[in-house]
């Protein structure tokens, strides 16, 4: 018996200008199930990669997305998972001038990049409070999306149940079989969640979001039949074997974890409540048509969008402009241990 993983890129990703040819934001970046909007703003610069463009920022439970006004081809997606640090310092905007701005340092494949954002309209504090808040509420509710072992799970025998989590089934008398001789001990089935934990010892314990599960079987073991559970390779592929007897029990139990995984895939729980005063308008009413381009756009000849948002350190502001000679015009001086070539083949 398996199940369809619950594939989740979302909140772990970092994109820049998604197709040339999006209609709008939300046809090629569609919020997943589960994914909802939590605060819009409408008049925010992206200050780092379209310095001058005034666009709308959209802060979901999983993510950031910026797109521009006039453009909404010219937009990206910042997954909180990815976000190194947020913090608010002094930028050159070219709509506001000099201004406080959001910072987000983020990393995607070991590569650092950096995201500025201001608020165009002057006096309101809103850019900060809603992100650093709502990344907050994500970054205290891992155990939804997060696979734990050895946590702080249980307490006088029982599951600590996380908010809007409820158990379906418990089960005693489940052995788990990751060491030779197995250890005894009891089930806990929930809406987010399988969690299992040794009966002698409730520190060793293990917590399963369905989230995170690849697939679950019925396997033949030294042990005879067991339940086996994969985990997704970005928690390390774990494969955990569990025996549940009678052979009834163990069907059943599989039957009820396949049910409750199908219905967490419909509509999942990521744990990330956090809700604005002032509620946004519902996607549908945010959408908008984007007129075709009259530009034709060869694909192999693209830049990397993602230069524009590479991480330079701590620079506070432009350095002094030099006449580069490759170029025969004046630019910006380079950072230390960076060459025009070496640049060029990053963005080829």
């Amino acid at each position: 018996i398996g199940v369809v993983p619950v594939r989740m890129l979302e909140d772990r990703g970092l994109l820049v200008d998604i197709t040339p040819t999006t209609v709008f934001i939300y046809r090629q970046m569609k919020t997943r199930p589960g994914e909802v909007l939590i605060d819009c703003l409408d008049s925010i610069e992206d200050t780092k990669g379209n310095n001058g463009d005034r666009g709308r920022l959209l802060v979901t439970n999983l993510r950031i997305i910026w797109h521009s006004l006039a453009l909404p081809r010219v937009n990206l997606s910042v997954g909180y998972n990815s976000i190194i640090n947020i913090t608010t310092r002094t930028a050159n905007s070219k709509l506001r001038g000099q201004t406080e701005a959001l910072y987000i340092l983020t990393k995607s494949n070991n590569t650092r990049f950096e995201f500025i954002f201001t608020n165009v309209v002057p006096g309101s504090p809103r850019l900060f409070t809603s992100v650093i808040a709502v990344h907050r509420a994500y970054e205290t509710s891992k155990m939804y999306r997060d696979l734990k072992l050895r946590g702080a799970l249980i307490q006088n025998k029982q599951l600590r149940l996380l908010p809007r989590e409820e158990v379906y089934d418990k089960i005693n008398g489940v052995w788990n079989l990751s060491s030779d001789q197995g250890n005894l001990g009891t089930f806990f089935i929930t809406n987010v969640r399988i969690v299992w934990h040794a009966n002698m010892n409730e520190s060793f314990n293990v917590s399963i979001p369905y989230l995170q599960i690849r697939s679950i079987r019925i396997r033949d073991s030294k042990f005879g039949l067991a339940l086996v559970i994969e985990s997704s390779q970005q928690t390390g592929g774990y494969v955990l074997g569990f025996k549940i007897d009678p052979m009834d029990k163990l069907q059943d139990a599989v039957k009820e974890i396949n049910s409750l995984h199908k219905v967490y895939s419909a509509n999942p729980i990521f744990g990330v409540d956090y809700e604005m005063e002032e509620k946004p308008q519902p996607l549908e009413e945010l959408t908008v048509d984007q007129p075709p381009d009259d530009v034709e756009i060869e694909p192999d000849e693209q830049t990397d969008a993602f230069t524009a948002y590479f991480a330079d350190g701590n620079k506070q502001q432009d350095r002094e402009p030099m006449f580069s000679e490759e170029l025969g015009i004046a630019v910006e001086k380079l950072k230390e241990g960076f060459t025009l070539q070496g640049l060029w083949e990053v963005m080829g």
